[in-house]
């Protein structure tokens, strides 16, 4: 009755995260949904893209249950999961991201949480695992890039929040306002430590 329970609980926010991950991409022009945002280059296409390579892989041979389009193999991994290529549209990811969907559902509803899954790129003696930690693995990146994305969303045109549903309008003032309460709040921290 738990293992039921655990495995819908982690599922259903899997599947909520992924569509909050992908809201982030809703009315951004090709170039705003590929430019570096970061130092390092992170982007918000790139984050879908890698976070499709992610589950595609960790619910696919971690199960022997390849994903069925060829992946980069793991110990080839360049970092080019992590940004869009000039070559690749927003659809082939997005569409990507939700073949990847459908492959993981079908591992996660057909494997008990006790199934036993191999994760050559973990270290000894945690590459031997099961369904439930690969869930709360996977679950956890997912949730990161979501945040990662958030944030950069946020900065790019102040919208934020999970789904579409529960956005406001945003109040530039208040916003303004509010952001210089903290940053006085920060700076009057700073002369006078604690």
């Amino acid at each position: 009755m738990i293992d039921e329970f655990a495995k819908d609980n982690l599922h259903g926010r899997l599947r909520r995260d992924r569509k909050a991950l992908l809201w982030k991409l809703d009315g951004l022009s090709e170039y705003y949904a590929r430019r570096p945002l970061t130092p390092t280059g992170t982007n918000l296409l790139g984050l879908v893209k890698h976070v499709a390579t992610v589950e595609a892989r960790y619910f696919g041979e971690v199960f022997d249950r390849p994903f069925p389009q060829p992946l980069p193999r793991w110990q080839d991994a360049d970092g080019s999961d992590l940004w869009a290529t000039e070559d690749e549209t927003r659809d082939q990811i997005i569409e990507f991201y939700r073949r990847t969907w459908e492959h993981s559902d079908a591992t996660i509803n057909e494997l008990p949480l006790d199934a036993p899954g191999h994760v050559p790129w973990w270290p000894e003696p945690y590459a031997d695992t099961n369904l439930f930690a690969v869930m709360v693995h996977v679950l956890g990146e997912s949730i990161r890039h979501a945040g990662h994305a958030d944030i950069l969303r946020e900065g790019l045109d102040g919208r934020t929040g999970l789904r579409a549903e529960h956005e406001t309008q945003i109040d530039e003032e208040a916003r303004a306002a509010h952001c210089a309460k903290i940053e006085q709040a920060a700076r009057t921290a700073a002369r006078h430590p604690r």
